[in-house]
C-alpha cells in the first residue's frame, strides 16, 4: 500500500488516534507525528480531506493525549519506569533530556516538546510525576497544540495548494523523505556524538 492510500486508509480517525496515543502513552513513542500531520495537511490542500474537519480533531486528540499523559506519570509514573517493559523503551539520557529541557525552559517545555520526537510522549509524563501545577501545564499543552497539531497541517496544506493536481504521488514521498531527516537530524547528531567522537576521546 502507498503512502497516499495508507493515510486515505486510516483517515481522520486513525490520524486522531495516532495524536492521542503518542502523547498519551510510552509506546507512542514509536508513532511519527511529524510525517504524519505534513501529508495529512498536503493530502487536504489536494481536498481529499477537509481541514477544518481535520484541523479540531488534531488539536483536541493531540490535547486530550497529553492530559492522559500527565495522569499517568502522576499516579504511576515511578512504578511504571521500574518494569523490565518501560526501561527498554524508555532510556535514562531520555529522562535527563526532559528533566533538562524543564530545568532551562520551565513551563515553556511543554510547547517545546511538541516539536521533538521522544519529549512528545515523555514531557507529559515527566511532568505529572513531578506534580506540575495542572491548571498551568494544561494551559501549555493547549498552546502546544496549537501550535503543533494544527500548525504544521497548515503549513502542509498550503504546499499541497502549490503541487499541481494528479502529481501528488511526485511530490509527497520527497516531501516525507526531507521532514524525517528534519525530524530525526537531533538522533543522527547524538548518535554520531556518542559513537564516534566518545571514541576518539576513549583512545586518547
Amino acid at each position: 500500500m502507498d503512502m497516499i492510500a495508507f493515510l486515505k486508509t486510516i483517515g481522520y480517525v486513525g490520524t486522531w488516534a495516532a495524536l492521542f496515543t503518542e502523547g498519551a502513552f510510552f509506546f507512542g513513542i514509536f508513532l511519527p507525528g511529524d510525517t504524519l500531520l505534513f501529508p495529512i495537511g498536503i493530502l487536504a490542500g489536494q481536498d481529499v480531506f477537509n481541514l477544518w474537519i481535520m484541523l479540531p480533531g488534531c488539536f483536541v486528540f493531540a490535547f486530550l493525549g497529553n492530559l492522559v499523559g500527565y495522569e499517568i506519570g502522576k499516579r504511576w509514573g515511578p512504578k511504571l519506569l521500574q518494569t523490565k517493559y518501560a526501561s527498554k523503551i524508555v532510556k535514562d539520557h531520555h529522562l535527563k533530556t526532559c528533566d533538562d529541557f524543564f530545568e532551562k525552559y520551565g513551563a515553556f517545555t511543554v510547547v517545546i516538546a511538541r516539536f521533538i520526537h521522544f519529549a512528545r510522549t515523555l514531557v507529559p509524563f515527566v511532568a505529572g510525576m513531578s506534580r506540575m501545577d495542572y491548571k498551568i501545564f494544561a494551559l501549555y499543552s493547549a498552546l502546544g497544540a496549537a501550535l503543533w497539531a494544527m500548525g504544521i497541517p497548515l503549513l502542509g496544506y498550503f504546499v499541497g495548494g502549490l503541487i499541481p493536481e494528479g502529481s501528488i504521488d511526485r511530490y509527497l514521498l520527497p516531501f516525507i523523505a526531507v521532514l524525517i531527516l528534519i525530524v530525526a537530524s537531533p538522533a543522527i547528531k547524538s548518535f554520531i556524538k556518542s559513537r564516534f567522537f566518545s571514541e576518539n576521546d576513549e583512545t586518547r
